[in-house]
């Protein structure tokens, strides 16, 4: 199968650019830091040809099993963490970043088929309910970036704090600076994964399917969405410090994972990447 020699290749080649990564991180290595973003950047082409393989089977955007929507994903985060090394971003971040990225890609080869097409049936809502999931998944890929900024803040706050100075933390940045990343990748991922929620809603509509509204899908996406927006009043409205928000952030991301995890239980869409 053409696309699990992509994947399977990609999986190699991704291993390879954290080991460059990696070996960057634990001692200033220039040579190991390009080898690693070429080979990051030959995985994010070999992602993006399995997604125009699956689309050019399906004959629609791939967002039609489980594979695809962590196909998406894992594209989503190795292109961002690229963009984050050309804008000279921490590369502790992007190495995290591609740690999440890396394990989305070894979960994924349990769903990895070019069948199994749930949402064929659908008609007209077919679309929106498509665009939806495609949002998910970037949605998921910005809140696991102000994730991995907002793990970065606890950990320089803690060293910052029993005065543990040493390389790794000088070449981090600042608190303020990993506040305000975490803070912005946040309120995109939080927007998108509202614009992916009204699309559900105006599918559902279409298909007159109102029952599924109160999905255990439905109800635990909301309600990581309510932990999100109390982030947000965390820190406009009740001036909680950095820590704090850092903190409610991490249990708000730890609560999108375990919701990923939820699909078994939902019949929102019989895998529901959302």
């Amino acid at each position: 199968m053409l696309l699990n020699l992509i994947y399977n290749t990609g999986i190699c080649i991704y291993a390879l650019s954290l080991l460059f990564y990696i070996s960057d991180c634990v001692s200033r290595n220039p040579v190991a830091k390009r080898i690693g973003t070429g080979l990051l950047v030959i995985t994010s082409l070999l992602l993006a040809a399995g997604i125009g393989l699956r689309a050019m089977t399906e004959g629609h955007f791939p967002v039609s099993t489980p594979s695809d929507f962590l196909l998406l994903l894992a594209f989503s985060i190795a292109v961002i963490s690229l963009a984050f090394h050309w804008l000279n971003k921490s590369e502790y971040a992007i190495l995290l970043m591609n740690i999440v990225g890396f394990a989305v890609m070894l979960l994924n080869r349990q769903w990895i088929s070019e069948g199994n097409n749930v949402l064929t049936s659908w008609e007209t809502e077919q679309r929106l309910l498509l665009l939806h999931i495609g949002l998910a998944s970037i949605s998921f890929a910005a809140l696991t970036v102000g994730a991995v900024f907002a793990a970065m803040y606890m950990f320089l706050h803690r060293k910052l704090k029993v005065k543990q100075w040493n390389d790794t933390i000088r070449r981090l940045p600042s608190l303020e600076m990993l506040d305000l990343y975490s803070y912005r990748a946040l309120i995109i991922g939080t927007w998108i994964l509202v614009g992916s929620l009204a699309l559900a809603v105006v599918s559902v509509a279409s298909a007159g399917r109102w029952s599924l509204l109160t999905d255990i899908k439905v109800l635990t996406t909301l309600i990581a969405l309510g932990m999100y927006m109390v982030y947000f009043m965390k820190r406009r409205l009740w001036k909680y410090t950095g820590k704090q928000a850092a903190l409610w952030a991490l249990v708000g991301y730890g609560f999108i994972v375990l919701n990923f995890f939820l699909n078994a239980w939902s019949n929102f869409h019989s895998w529901a990447g959302v």
